[in-house]
């Protein structure tokens, strides 16, 4: 994958990994840090927002021509995620997570498409 001249590029690729590990950590954790109580389809929410969060953070890194890798990798995730929660008798496998993961990581790509897809490297060039 041919990457962007980000300032500074290993700090935000580990902060990236940083919030896959957080991602991983929340998925298969028997009792998960964040919940959402009281919020209708808050779970699919959350997995919509955390696929589309890793997936436009990576985008920023990343020349164009790389960011359907980048999705297909955050779309498997999901997938294996919810293959590897089935393990587990205190969470459940849900195809409805998957779908959600899934969108999630599609709607960043899209948006990455946009001018939105180079917005760190001009905020850089700004500051």
């Amino acid at each position: 994958m041919v990457r962007h001249a980000v300032k500074g590029f290993a700090w935000w690729w580990g902060g990236g990994m940083a919030l896959v590990l957080l991602v991983l950590y929340q998925s298969l954790a028997s009792q998960p840090a964040i919940q959402t109580p009281g919020i209708a389809y808050g779970d699919k929410l959350g997995h919509f927002a955390a696929y589309f969060a890793l997936t436009l953070w990576f985008a920023q890194l990343y020349q164009r021509r790389a960011h359907v890798q980048i999705m297909v990798l955050f779309i498997a995730m999901g997938v294996g995620v919810e293959f590897l929660q089935g393990l587990n008798p205190m969470r459940s496998f849900e195809v409805a997570d998957m779908l959600a993961n899934s969108i999630g990581a599609i709607a960043a790509w899209g948006l990455a498409a946009t001018s939105f897809g180079t917005l760190l490297l001009r905020w850089q060039a700004r500051a």
